[in-house]
């Protein structure tokens, strides 16, 4: 009773600034502003005010409300921790199953080398040497140094 009453309060002041609007010739604000103010009034025609108003004031749906926030943070948790690697076992043996298989066809994959070319001609990189170990830890050594460590 509370709330249809407050529904038609708000759609009689909307009704009235829409006319207020309409004398200072706004009249595309003015229909706006009427239509806008007819909202409240056929929400309590139809029933959805009372609808609300008891889902609103029952335990047992604010209860329900909270049983679906929960699961919600349920599936969104291990989402994340499927996401993070975690997985389930099973699916952590199939990506290692899958990353060792070889390729079907090897060679159709590998880039066009043009006619005359084999893959073999092509010069092979050096490998680099090494550094010593005494050069591996000079950059943490002197940021150590830095910080008086």
């Amino acid at each position: 009773m509370l709330a249809e009453t407050v529904c038609s309060a708000v759609s009689a002041a909307g009704l009235g600034i829409a006319a207020i609007t309409a004398y200072r010739k706004r009249f595309l604000a003015a229909t706006r502003i009427a239509a806008y103010s007819l909202v409240p009034v056929g929400l309590v025609m139809t029933g959805v005010v009372q609808w609300v108003s008891g889902i609103v004031f029952k335990p047992s749906v604010w209860l329900g409300f909270g049983l679906l926030g929960v699961a919600w943070l349920l599936f969104m948790t291990t989402r994340a921790i499927e996401r993070r690697g975690g997985g389930t076992r099973k699916e952590r043996k199939a990506a290692a199953a899958a990353a060792q298989r070889e390729a079907v066809a090897p060679a159709a994959s590998a880039p066009s080398l043009g006619a005359g070319r084999t893959p073999a001609a092509q010069p092979v990189p050096k490998a680099k040497a090494k550094p010593a170990a005494s050069e591996d830890f000079s950059d943490i050594e002197a940021i150590l140094k830095k910080h008086g460590i």
